[in-house]
């Protein structure tokens, strides 16, 4: 007995260096990261400051996040932010709240890195949120108002949420043949039950380390049943690859993560998105990045991503009933010409075509419509058929 008890002893030593050396590393690169970031909130305030000793109206350079101040990048195929930004003063009543606003946060983000904590946008929220001494005056009326605001700090400081050490709620699932290191901490994805590996909202490489992999791709879905279905069907374990879901439109965590797949791994990326506005729009993220967020497309587009589908021709093509239809409302039709219209679909034969034939239907499909044929037809027929023929949108 005494000799099983000495071996097991040994074994969790060895394990616990092996995660202390992987936290050790992600410690190095934090701490250089968080001074560059406490650098760059210091310099922004400095100009503040130096503004109101020389009596001047103190002011802080806001790129504007629109799709007026964006641009597609041809080569690299993403969005990118443009040069334009607005100047919020202090001393301008229509600007002044958004710019105490900023350096309220800019103060909350600098002492959270000091303090070596990480906060969520609500938590951020809250550790801003006061009374004005002698007003009735909040700083914050709700969280929208501090999430805008921290994106603005982020592309004002050229950084990223989480070099300010806030974060967003988790929301996206993995699993699927590979291994993955979060903060130490060694998750085979190929055992995560029905439940499976929640995604962080920080993917970066400091967090999440990459471990042994044998799929061939990843195939994300659009929602949580969806994947449900697939990981029950132990689709990801018959066919080689990882199963991801964004509950909806995926949060930056799931797409950075699906970029990190793609560019490191060099796994293919497969979406099955509903057959709708909003369907093509989450693909148009995933692919070329988001207008409001084109700073960050560098890091979380995935150029090369594929569209399965559902598609428009599938009512007819599968055989679905019409109980599967719904009704295009008008906010989906003005949608749906709007995202025609984007330049990097605007040349795309397949997808022009594809918008088309939904607005002559009249209709939208979501994939769950693919289990009126049978409960498994789309883990056992439609996406093995698709992958099979390589039939994708690009």
């Amino acid at each position: 007995m005494a000799k099983k008890t000495t071996k097991k002893k040994t074994s969790t030593k060895k394990t616990t260096k092996k995660s202390s050396s992987r936290k050790n590393v992600g410690r190095t690169v934090s701490a250089k990261r968080d001074k560059e970031t406490t650098a760059k909130i210091e310099k922004m305030v400095e100009g503040v400051v130096k503004s109101s000793l020389a009596q001047k109206d103190p002011f802080l350079d806001i790129p504007i996040r629109s799709v007026s101040n964006m641009k597609f990048n041809q080569r690299k195929r993403i969005l990118e932010m443009g040069e334009n930004t607005q100047r919020r003063t202090l001393f301008n009543v229509g600007q002044a709240r958004k710019f105490m606003q900023g350096v309220l946060l800019s103060k909350g983000c600098r002492d959270l890195i000091a303090a070596d904590k990480t906060l969520s946008l609500r938590g951020m929220y809250y550790m801003s949120l006061h009374t004005i001494e002698g007003t009735n005056e909040k700083t914050f009326n709700e969280q929208s108002e501090s999430d805008g605001i921290l994106e603005d700090l982020e592309v004002t400081l050229d950084g990223l949420r989480e070099e300010l050490h806030v974060f967003a709620k988790k929301r996206g699932t993995m699993v699927g043949n590979i291994t993955v290191t979060d903060n130490g901490d060694e998750i085979n994805c190929r055992r995560m039950g029905t439940g499976g590996y929640a995604i962080p909202s920080i993917c970066e490489p400091s967090v999440i380390q990459f471990g042994k992999c044998e799929a061939d791709f990843v195939l994300h879905v659009e929602k949580d049943t969806v994947w449900s279905r697939f990981n029950e069907d132990r689709f990801w374990e018959e066919h080689n690859c990882i199963l991801t879901e964004g509950s909806g439109q995926p949060p930056r965590g799931v797409r950075r993560l699906l970029s990190r797949l793609n560019k490191e791994l060099g796994l293919p990326i497969y979406c099955l998105l509903d057959c709708d506005p909003w369907g093509h729009y989450i693909y148009s993220v995933i692919k070329q990045g988001s207008i409001n967020l084109a700073f960050e497309s560098e890091r979380m587009a995935v150029p090369d991503a594929k569209f399965i589908g559902i598609r428009s021709d599938d009512y007819d093509r599968c055989e679905l009933s019409s109980d599967v239809r719904i009704a295009l409302n008008e906010r989906d039709i003005a949608r749906a010409k709007q995202i025609a219209d984007y330049p990097w679909f605007l040349d795309r034969k397949p997808w022009q075509k594809e918008i088309r034939t939904m607005l002559g239907n009249g209709f939208k499909m979501e994939v769950e419509s693919l289990i009126t044929k049978d409960i498994s037809y789309v883990t056992e027929v439609y996406v093995p058929d698709r992958l099979k023929a390589k039939d994708f949108l690009d």
